[in-house]
């Protein structure tokens, strides 16, 4: 594994909420640069975005900071007590994580907008095609803020059945992403997925996340 594909999440003794943007333990974690589209070609320092994963006793955070240099594509109308299908249409960003190493075709998406709109996804990705469970419940909770030139994006996912607490040393597969913008160039990825049309949905390009 090169450096290119590793990212280390960092231990931290407090449950930190989605909210504490500005908690101690953000300047402890590796800064990951999503700097590319999708289709592998370097994007725009205006659309670019660094993002830190911590994790805890009982969840794992994620925290993004993006440049916002151009109009925000996000609902008039959020809403933030349940899950908003469709999410991805507009601004967001996101992290896809498999627990599983052995399994990378089975992964759990989780997105959060500007507005705090959020939506969590249990994906199969089968031969035969992707299956969706829409109905997947992870108990996340998403912040954000939007300021001066940039957006801070947040998602807590807690340790459940189904996404279980790791171990330090424990290796995962997954990937991180931006959308932002329009037209096919809206499409950021941390390890590019390099489909002929916009595809997140490919696990052989996740990386891999150590807990540290």
């Amino acid at each position: 594994m090169n450096g290119g594909r590793v990212i280390e999440a960092q231990y931290s003794q407090d449950d930190v909420a989605a909210s504490q943007f500005d908690h101690p333990y953000w300047n402890r974690a590796q800064p990951i640069e999503i700097a590319h589209r999708w289709s592998g070609e370097e994007a725009p320092a205006s659309q670019r975005a660094k993002a830190r994963i911590i994790w805890s006793e009982e969840s794992l955070v994620v925290r993004f900071v993006g440049t916002q240099t151009e109009p925000l594509i996000i609902s008039s109308d959020p809403q933030l007590d349940k899950k908003t299908i469709g999410l991805w249409h507009r601004d967001v960003c996101e992290i896809f994580l498999a627990p599983d190493p052995e399994q990378p075709h089975c992964y759990f998406e989780f997105e959060a907008a500007p507005t705090g709109e959020w939506v969590d996804l249990a994906i199969n990705l089968r031969p035969s095609g992707r299956e969706t469970d829409f109905e997947f419940h992870s108990g996340m909770t998403a912040a954000a803020i939007v300021g001066e030139g940039r957006t801070i994006i947040a998602m807590r996912i807690p340790w459940s059945d189904r996404i279980p607490k790791p171990q330090h040393g424990d290796k995962w597969r997954g990937n991180l992403f931006r959308c932002v913008g329009n037209g096919d160039e809206r499409y950021l990825a941390w390890r590019p997925t390099h489909t002929p049309e916009p595809n997140f949905h490919v696990p052989a390009a996740f990386g891999w996340i150590i807990f540290v």
